[in-house]
């Protein structure tokens, strides 16, 4: 005998249970995807935090810079945290603004520097930590891009996981460099290690040179000499109007941000090196009125660069321009043609060699060479110095 029982159907309740529940699972399988990518850029925007705070030891002598570290970095860990624990679409699409600004912020202050940030308003040379923070940017922000574009495709769980251990991992090494991160700009003699304690150049303070290794004290004493006499004398150039009552001519070549007067007959004399009668002097004008920066010392006429005085060994370091075409009226108007000569009626401006003495400081130190074009030539095999102890 069999016994029909008449089972009663489910509840309505229990039944959106069962689909929420199954919901829930398929929902979770589909955020594998988002989860592995977010993971990946969740780590490497905490580590890139790190690295940012870090960078806050740098620049601690300047209070907009701190700032500006603290904030990219508080944003990057929060995003960090948020994205490894929490993904959403919401969530990426807040990682790519975090990150993109950051790449954007950190190839301006590389190439131009950040002129309304005080401490990142000069341009700083790429270093290990500030390329590793940025490649760390850069991975967040195309996990983002992959958590919109991954339609479907999944990265193990256990890779993902071992990938973001690796990058927790290779931020720990780059927070140190950016401990130990000298605030300044360049290569060269300045990035050897130091004998003494080095100090950055301030013309408001005694001037101290020391610390670079290979330089006498004899070398040492001979810049510190013309930097301080080239400090207290020049400033009596500041006014343009008064150094053109003295002889001193613009070459125009203020559209580069800095201005150079010449002075023919200084030019023409045997007098080296003496800021009451110096060669060229140099205005920045990107700030209103053009502002006095530098002397640009010139060697007697006939010098060669493997003939001109030295004054510091390896803090200091002439140069030539044997590239520039000017007017009768001794104006910067183009560049040498490809054999070397300038197109009539232009001609070519003499290769005496030049040094730079700045009364301001400077990222790459006191005896700076001007960048690109306007940083002329050095001796066949020399490397372009940037006195980084010193530099700002």
């Amino acid at each position: 005998m069999v016994t029909i029982t008449n089972a009663s159907p489910p509840l309505e309740g229990e039944r959106r249970e069962g689909i929420a529940a199954q919901e829930d699972l398929d929902g979770s399988r589909r955020a594998g995807v988002p989860r592995s990518w977010l993971l990946l850029g969740g780590s490497a925007s905490l580590s890139a935090g790190a690295v940012h705070v870090a960078a806050v030891a740098a620049h601690s002598e300047h209070r907009q810079a701190v700032w500006a570290f603290l904030t990219v970095a508080l944003l990057q860990l929060i995003w960090g945290a948020l994205a490894a624990t929490r993904p959403s679409r919401a969530a990426a699409l807040a990682g790519a603004v975090i990150s993109g600004a950051a790449l954007v912020g950190w190839a301006v202050a590389k190439t131009t520097g950040i002129g309304l940030v005080e401490g990142l308003d000069a341009k700083e040379p790429v270093r290990l930590a500030d390329l590793i923070a940025a490649g760390f940017a850069a991975a967040s922000l195309a996990s983002c891009a992959a958590f919109v574009l991954s339609r479907g495709r999944t990265i193990p769980r256990p890779l993902s996981i071992a990938a973001a251990v690796a990058i927790l991992g290779a931020g720990v090494p780059a927070t140190a460099a950016a401990v130990d991160h000298p605030h300044g700009a360049g290569h060269g003699a300045g990035e050897l290690a130091s004998a003494v304690p080095p100090k950055t150049f301030d013309p408001t303070l005694p001037i101290d040179l020391g610390g670079v290794p290979g330089v006498t004290l004899q070398q040492q004493a001979r810049a510190e000499n013309l930097l301080s006499l080239t400090i207290s004398r020049l400033p009596k150039f500041s006014d343009p109007s008064y150094a053109e009552a003295n002889g001193f001519r613009s070459i125009r070549d203020g559209v580069t941000g800095v201005e150079h007067y010449l002075n023919r007959a200084y030019m023409e004399d045997d007098v080296e090196l003496d800021p009451d009668q110096p060669e060229s002097l140099v205005y920045d004008t990107k700030v209103t009125p053009k502002k006095l920066v530098a002397a640009m010392y010139m060697a007697t006429p006939g010098t060669t660069l493997d003939a001109v005085p030295d004054i510091g060994g390896a803090l200091t370091q002439w140069h030539i321009h044997n590239n520039l075409c000017f007017t009768a009226e001794g104006r910067v108007a183009g560049l040498t043609q490809g054999d070397g000569t300038c197109r009539a009626p232009l001609v070519k401006g003499t290769e005496t060699p030049m040094i730079h003495v700045w009364i301001v400081p400077h990222p790459c130190g006191p005896f700076a060479a001007l960048e690109g074009v306007g940083g002329g030539q050095i001796r066949p095999g020399d490397t372009v110095a940037c006195d980084q102890v010193h530099g700002t």
